[in-house]
């Protein structure tokens, strides 16, 4: 029950903000960021997204083998792909995450651990975007700018925070908190801060960010936005950070923030909302490898074995000689033929 209202209500605030940037702000910026799309920037978004998921995916490697479990990178890829695209298709925005956690759960036989390393995968990403974007904010001018410094310290003292707790070693007890925790921490120090995986998680994740900021800076160069570098990645990661908020996927807070951040930068919120929905579409069709991951998958399970089932049950026609081999074996004799060539070496 409360999976279905956690849905409805994501449903329900895309809808609103939705509402909402109409009623302001008309049609018009969402018609025309759909018309200012053409086939060559959704080829380089296309071509951005498959580093991005390469390292997410290899970022997702390092995790999985931390906590004890196998993944080779193709299949890392391949389930990365066809997690982005039902996350971008269906409502929740982690339909794809689950179901790559659960396939890779029953591949090595540990559905709680597979699942375990996708959630801190997703994580460590966050942890990564959050620091990132902090950064920038702290460089660059912006309109949250002034309030970025008490935010940096929250920051920094949530993480060392963490990773001290991830570093002690709890005593045992038999309480069901002190288990959690102690689970939890055993996860963030073999997962995450092991010396050989912290370094690549760490570089997996800033490639994965970069992508995506690169991928909205496209997008607002197609939207017609013609703002220099250091006026635009400051808005490209407050929207990449807005849409980690309660949406299908990114659709409505992105365009929501994205009209704010832009009309507060100057720009006007119309390009906001233009840039914003380009942006939408490109991450749309960038995720459409994981379709066909999805259609080859299909047919692999529609194959002959699933058409046919277990050897036995593969159809044979009463007298050809495979039924009458089988029904002689099954009544404990063997085929004369066979008879006979026992009795010549006899």
């Amino acid at each position: 029950m409360s999976r279905t209202l956690w849905v409805w209500a994501r449903l329900v605030a895309s809808a609103l903000t939705f509402g909402v940037l109409v009623w302001r702000l008309g049609t018009g910026p969402f018609l025309d960021g759909l018309r200012t799309i053409d086939g060559a920037a959704l080829a380089a978004a296309a071509g951005i997204a498959v580093l991005t998921t390469v390292a997410y995916a290899w970022r997702w490697k390092v995790v999985a083998g931390g906590l004890g479990l196998d993944l080779s990178l193709p299949a890392a890829v391949a389930a990365y792909y066809r997690a982005l695209f039902l996350n971008a298709t269906l409502p929740g925005g982690v339909v794809g995450d689950v179901h790559r956690g659960v396939s890779h759960g029953r591949d090595v036989r540990d559905v709680g651990r597979a699942l375990r390393s996708v959630v801190w995968e997703r994580v460590a990403g966050q942890v990564v975007q959050v620091l990132l974007t902090v950064i920038v904010l702290l460089a660059l001018p912006s309109p949250v700018r002034s309030v970025m410094p008490p935010v940096a310290i929250a920051v920094v003292v949530l993480v060392f925070g963490v990773v001290l707790v991830a570093r002690t070693r709890p005593a045992a007890t038999r309480s069901v908190w002190a288990r959690v925790r102690s689970g939890a921490a055993g996860d963030i120090r073999d997962g995450l801060l092991a010396r050989r995986a912290w370094l690549g998680i760490a570089l997996a994740s800033g490639m994965g960010v970069g992508g995506h900021a690169a991928t909205f800076l496209l997008a607002a160069r197609t939207a017609g936005t013609s703002a220099p570098l250091s006026r635009m990645l400051p808005l490209a990661m407050i929207v990449i950070a807005a849409m980690t908020l309660p949406s299908v996927a990114g659709w409505g807070p992105r365009e929501g923030v994205a009209a704010w951040v832009f009309g507060a930068a100057g720009l006007g919120a119309q390009r906001g909302i233009a840039t914003a929905v380009v942006y939408g579409v490109m991450v749309l069709v960038a995720s459409l490898p994981g379709a066909a991951v999805l259609v080859i998958a299909w047919f692999r399970r529609s194959g002959p074995k699933s058409r046919f089932g277990s050897r036995q049950q593969m159809p044979d026609r009463p007298g050809t000689p495979l039924s009458r081999g089988m029904s002689i074996r099954r009544a404990g004799r063997q085929p004369s033929n066979l008879r006979a060539a026992d009795s010549g070496r006899q």
